[in-house]
C-alpha cells in the first residue's frame, strides 16, 4: 500500500508542478508538459512492479506509435478555441484525437504492426 501511495504522490506532484509553472511561464510549462514524464514514470513503475523488460519494451513501442495521433489534439484545440469556449473545444479536440487513434490502429494493423 505504501508503494502505491508513493507512486500516487510523485505522479500527482508532477502534474501540480507543471500546472503551477505554466501559470507564470507558458513556455517552461509547455516544455515540462511536453517531456515524456508520464511515459517515464509509467515505464519505471511497470519495471519496478514486474521486472519484465519485454513489457517495458512493448509499452515504449506502443507509446511511440500513439504519440503521433495524440498530436492532433494539440493542433485542433487552439483552432477550436478561436471560435468556441474552452470545455466544448477540449471535448471536440479529444474526440478528434480518439478518431486519429482509431485511424492509426487501422493503418498500423494493415501494415502488420501490432500494438
Amino acid at each position: 500500500m505504501r508503494y502505491y501511495l508513493i507512486k500516487l504522490v510523485i505522479s500527482a506532484a508532477l502534474i501540480v508542478l507543471i500546472s503551477e509553472v505554466s501559470k507564470r511561464f507558458a513556455l517552461l510549462g509547455g516544455l515540462l508538459a511536453s517531456l515524456p514524464v508520464v511515459s517515464y514514470l509509467a515505464m519505471i513503475w511497470l519495471y519496478l512492479d514486474t521486472r519484465d523488460t519485454h513489457k517495458v519494451s512493448d509499452l515504449s513501442w506502443s507509446i511511440f506509435w500513439l504519440v503521433l495521433p495524440s498530436l492532433s489534439m494539440f493542433v485542433a484545440l487552439p483552432l477550436l478555441l478561436k471560435r468556441l469556449p474552452f470545455f466544448p473545444s477540449l471535448g471536440i479536440a479529444t474526440a478528434i484525437m480518439f478518431m486519429c487513434y482509431s485511424l492509426m490502429a487501422v493503418v498500423l494493423r494493415r501494415f502488420g504492426v501490432a500494438l
